[in-house]
């Protein structure tokens, strides 16, 4: 959830007592609680404009009013920034600080899209796969050549997070422990989404997060169903260890009579 602009002010830079309803003591921020340190401040590109110039003053003088405050407070701190955006576009457009940008560019780092570094693709994937194997305590899994290369040949909008998020979808739809491409659910390699080539349920119309929630249910009732509501015996038909199992019913509130789709 994104924080309004009164929000990010109060989280950076803190507040004095009384400073607004509700402010019952002073509360440090980030920037000051990292005083002697180092701060990583990421998404820095949709900082608003107003903020932009607060940091300013912190990088130029190491000093800042906490808000409802008058009294200067002093910090010795390193700042590190990431950001998705093109800050240098930004500046042009007026929506970033030519001298913040300036500030904060001493050293720069570019981190290619993991479309431009598909050598990366396969190391990361089995990392992710290992980790969500090991939460989900799946025996170990594999990704089939099939599957490999269509990770390598996906241009991941999404970059790294789109992979992992892709890697845990897989895990816990995959029947078996090979996981082939059509577990994955990549655009083919005509361009069009997989739900559009292999008809699916509705839910496949929904955000990434909600499809993959939604989906993961449905194969859990469906294991349910053809296991006669035993536990074991569908956690058995989904490889998965049944105590995990009952913590993910749990956590779905799933009943084996709910609809699926």
């Amino acid at each position: 959830m994104a924080l309004s602009d009164t929000l990010l002010e109060n989280e950076l830079f803190g507040h004095e007592k009384g400073a607004f309803t509700g402010a019952d003591r002073q509360e440090k921020g980030k920037i000051e609680t990292a005083d002697g340190g180092t701060i990583f401040l990421d998404e820095i590109g949709d900082m608003p404009l107003p903020l932009q110039a607060k940091l300013l003053r912190v990088l130029q003088d190491r000093e800042f009013h906490r808000v409802g405050g008058t009294r200067l407070v002093r910090v010795n701190i390193r700042v590190i920034a990431a950001t998705n955006k093109d800050l240098k576009a930004a500046v042009k457009d007026g929506r970033f600080r030519e001298d913040l940008f300036f500030r904060l560019n001493v050293v720069g780092v570019t981190l290619p899209p993991l479309r431009e570094r598909t050598q990366d693709i396969p190391q990361l994937a089995e990392f992710f796969l290992k980790r969500y194997a090991q939460d989900a305590k799946r025996p170990q899994m594999t990704l089939t050549d099939n599957a490999l290369a269509a990770i390598s040949q996906y241009p991941w909008p999404g970059n790294i997070r789109e992979l992992d998020n892709a890697i845990a979808r897989a895990v816990v739809l995959t029947p078996g422990n090979a996981i082939g491409p059509e577990h994955l659910a990549l655009s083919t390699a005509g361009g069009l989404p997989a739900s559009e080539t292999n008809p699916s349920p509705s839910y496949q119309d929904l955000p990434y997060h909600d499809s993959m929630e939604e989906h993961s249910r449905a194969i859990i009732l469906h294991a349910l169903r053809r296991a006669q509501g035993s536990q074991t015996r569908a956690a058995e038909l989904l490889q998965l260890q049944r105590t995990y199992l009952a913590r993910l019913i749990k956590q779905k509130n799933l009943r084996p009579n709910q609809p699926t789709g």
